[in-house]
């Protein structure tokens, strides 16, 4: 059975980056709870012809959003394994099987992940060695970067970010940078209801641009997309894009609200 059909508003002449708002459902959701999201967003309207959607999707209920959410909204999983190929991996899921399920995104290297919960944290070479598994099985991936919030007070966020890109660097090829997109999440606002203020999160982002063109290219650098995570949401995000160097946002907490479509429709 086919997705319900999207639809979009406005111009996009290719010339500039598009926005991209991706959703982190985390680890949230109800068979309910899902179904009467995927309503809201269904019935969101027409999105901005300069806006990229993307919901990172728990994997228990990527089918059923698969099956029913509108289809100008991509679907992410919010982690894939190292593994390339499937096999005795007990627990993991495969870059491959999310393709053939039809999701196109993954997110890597969040926070909590990085953390680890009641489990060992995931370093970031092997952050890097999943990114570029993913990307060879034709994924997109969101790839997260952040400090803590000693880290910032310590001045030393931009040491925290670049070590957490350096084996990214090293590891992909150029070709390869056309499916990754940044997204930079200072764990302090992760859930705080804190916020980078614009002007500190857009020095943060072009710095972050400023690496990608010294360690990969100045071509690279222009073209991908750097997203803003640490609670944003309706209230915040028309102030967070009108950043030259924020071009979207990985939300949580919001992404599971109605006001997820204040954020796809912030954009400037």
């Amino acid at each position: 059975m086919p997705r319900p059909q999207g639809s979009s508003v406005g111009d996009f002449d290719g010339s500039t980056r598009k926005y991209l708002i991706g959703g982190n459902w985390k680890c949230n959701g109800t068979i309910e709870s899902v179904n009467a999201l995927v309503k809201i967003l269904n019935e969101a309207g027409p999105i901005p012809a300069n806006v990229e959607v993307v919901v990172g999707v728990p994997a228990i209920h990527i089918g059923l959003v698969l099956s029913t959410l509108r289809d100008d909204i991509e679907v992410a999983a919010q982690n894939c394994g190292a593994n390339a190929k499937c096999g005795a991996y007990t627990g993991e899921v495969c870059a491959t099987q999310l393709v053939d399920m039809g999701v196109t995104w993954v997110i890597l290297g969040h926070s909590e992940r990085r953390e680890g919960f009641e489990m060992a944290g995931e370093d970031s070479e092997l952050v890097a060695k999943k990114t570029k598994v993913a990307v060879d099985a034709g994924l997109k991936v969101q790839f997260c970067i952040g400090e803590k919030k000693e880290e910032r007070e310590a001045g030393i966020t931009m040491d925290v970010c670049s070590k957490q890109m350096e084996p990214l660097a090293k590891i992909l090829s150029t070709e390869d940078w056309a499916k990754i997109s940044i997204a930079y999440e200072p764990v302090w606002a992760i859930g705080t209801g804190l916020t980078a203020t614009p002007e500190m999160a857009q020095e943060t982002h072009a710095a972050v641009r400023a690496w990608i063109a010294d360690n990969v290219s100045k071509e690279v650098s222009e073209k991908v997309q750097i997203q803003y995570g640490g609670s944003m949401k309706g209230a915040n995000v028309q102030a967070l894009l009108e950043q030259n160097d924020i071009d979207g946002g990985l939300i949580g907490g919001a992404s599971l609200k109605a006001d997820f479509v204040n954020c796809i429709n912030g954009a400037p």
